[in-house]
């Protein structure tokens, strides 16, 4: 089974993946010195890992390390194509003292959330009994997408988009490097398109060596043989701002989440940059607009009630128009619900009135409370001793609506935000006409 070799025909992001720890750029919260990680392979005394976070980051990187320091036998599969016959073949080699010349296998499987349960069923008993350490790359959390028997096997390491400065030194590394990068080439690329490379790269080191590769490659020497990468050639080869966002995975969960809770906090600006970012990434409008509605009734609630009825015309707008004319109609409605007072007084009140109906006997409907829509059922006490509230002063009567069982209970408890402030207000006079109706 083949581990990493090097290739100076291949693309310049795996020519200079790094061969030591030296040369690693990034993720210091794990591979910082001292750090368990670095102390595992510098001590090369791995266990089972798996590592997670977004393309161009470093993990097939890591791995690469980990091949070149380690004095197990290294061997790869990629899961996109592995089947049970692969792992099956890297365990017997791992269990032939022959073949393994008597050292420990670590195995390296790249995004390993594709195999499937089967798969790794069939791996799981090699990694519990220590006949192979395991090394996981994935872009999905592994807590949702890997077996949980893996997981709790083996540590969970998450790895971070690059800073732009991480970026920025691994473009001049690109640069300098003479045997793998193009130290050997005259090429002219300023400080500030370096760092434009960093900054729309979004964090994807691989993203920002492929940008700089394409420039160099289609960029014809001066006069004078200099490369000369400039800001137009460099729009050129990026095409389109990289989105750190994928619509089926962890970060659609994140993108959405941050969303829903800039519009809960107040925040306009915020929620309208998420929401950017999804229909960017092409995420569905009616999940988009399905979660404005929800956070218009739940955090929202009665302190503005028409911030509802906008998210629900806006629901409506974007089935009727779709793309690109929804995005209007959808932000308007996640600025209005983040730009609009707040309270969760309703969402409380059935929460609480549900919790009473499953916990608790909450009793019969009062028999005057009851409809008697066929003869006879009056004699039996049905509507009997109904008020009709427009008949007495303000509207309001002091008849019982309650089940004996819950009479005194509270579950609606209006804030005095917003118009939430008037039901408030209306309830306090609701009272007021009962009690004075009860003295007469």
């Amino acid at each position: 089974m083949p581990g990493f070799t090097d290739d100076n025909n291949k693309p310049l992001a795996y020519r200079m993946s790094p061969k030591s720890l030296d040369e690693y750029v990034g993720q210091e919260h794990i591979l910082g010195k001292g750090k368990m990680l670095r102390r595992m392979i510098e001590a090369d005394r791995l266990s089972s890992i798996i590592l997670f976070g977004p393309p161009g980051v470093g993990k097939t990187a890591l791995a690469r390390v980990i091949a070149n320091t380690t004095a197990s036998r290294f061997a790869r599969l990629n899961a996109v194509t592995a089947g049970v016959s692969d792992i099956k073949q890297v365990v017997e080699q791992a269990g032939n003292p022959i073949m393994s010349e008597g050292r420990k296998t670590v195995l390296f499987i790249d995004e390993i959330h594709r195999f499937n349960k089967l798969q790794q069923d069939a791996l799981l008993p090699f990694v519990e009994d220590g006949t192979v350490c395991l090394i996981g790359a994935t872009t999905e959390n592994p807590f949702f997408e890997v077996n949980k028997a893996l997981v709790s096997r083996s540590t969970v390491l998450q790895l971070k988009p690059l800073s732009e400065e991480d970026i920025s030194r691994i473009l001049h590394n690109a640069l300098s490097d003479r045997s793998r990068g193009y130290g050997d080439m005259d090429i002219s690329c300023p400080e500030e398109i370096i760092g434009r490379i960093a900054l729309w790269s979004n964090g994807d080191a691989r993203a920002a060596l492929k940008a700089l590769e394409l420039a160099v490659i289609t960029t014809a020497p001066g006069c004078d043989g200099v490369i000369r990468i400039d800001e137009d050639v460099m729009k050129d080869c990026m095409q389109n701002h990289t989105v750190l966002f994928d619509k089926n995975g962890e970060y659609h969960y994140d993108n959405i989440s941050a969303m829903i809770k800039s519009m809960r906090g107040s925040d306009p600006n915020a929620a309208v940059l998420y929401l950017a970012r999804a229909l960017s990434a092409g995420e569905d409008i009616e999940f988009l607009a399905r979660r404005i509605m929800i956070c218009a009734a739940e955090d929202v609630g009665l302190a503005n009630p028409n911030a509802l009825l906008i998210a629900v015309s806006a629901y409506q707008c974007a089935q009727s128009c779709g793309m690109p004319e929804a995005r209007i109609p959808l932000a308007q409605a996640c600025i209005m619900v983040a730009s609009s007072p707040k309270s969760n007084a309703a969402y409380l009140a059935i929460d609480k009135a549900l919790d009473d109906v499953k916990r608790t006997d909450t009793g019969v409907v009062p028999m005057h409370l009851r409809n008697a829509p066929a003869k006879g059922m009056e004699d039996l006490g049905y509507s009997v001793g109904y008020k009709y509230p427009h008949d007495y002063p303000g509207h309001i009567t002091s008849q019982q609506y309650m089940t004996d069982k819950t009479v005194g209970r509270s579950y609606y408890e209006p804030t005095d935000i917003g118009y939430e402030r008037k039901i408030a207000e209306y309830l306090d006079y609701c009272e007021k006409i009962i009690r004075q109706e009860k003295t007469k």
